[in-house]
């Protein structure tokens, strides 16, 4: 037991595993701001489109069973996670300036 301990204190596999936790909770955040404000207010200014549905339809696929599927590029998911991954990157960049800077402090 006392050599977990150790392999814990030393190896910094706390703070790793807080970090993770930290950033799962971050990107539920950074989603829900995506989805639930950045979204509709693109969609309002766009005269009530919903982003995440916006398509390149290129025409539809008839399954074996006889149902149509669409092929489509699906670019509003694709601008929406773009968007999620800006802010992700906003929000990591300014927690490393951050800790870089109480770094510079000691």
């Amino acid at each position: 037991m006392s050599e977990f301990q150790r392999f814990l204190t030393r190896s910094n596999a706390i703070a790793l595993a807080i970090g993770v936790i930290i950033g799962a909770a971050t990107t539920q955040v950074v989603n829900s701001v995506v989805n639930d404000l950045i979204n509709p207010i693109i969609g309002a200014l766009l005269a009530n489109l919903d982003l995440s549905q916006v398509k390149i339809v290129l025409g539809t696929l008839k399954q074996p069973d006889g149902t149509s599927v669409e092929n489509a590029i699906r670019i509003g998911n694709f601008i929406s996670i773009l968007i999620n991954f800006a802010i992700t990157m906003l929000v990591v960049f300014v927690i490393a300036r951050i800790v870089a800077r109480q770094a510079l402090e000691k």
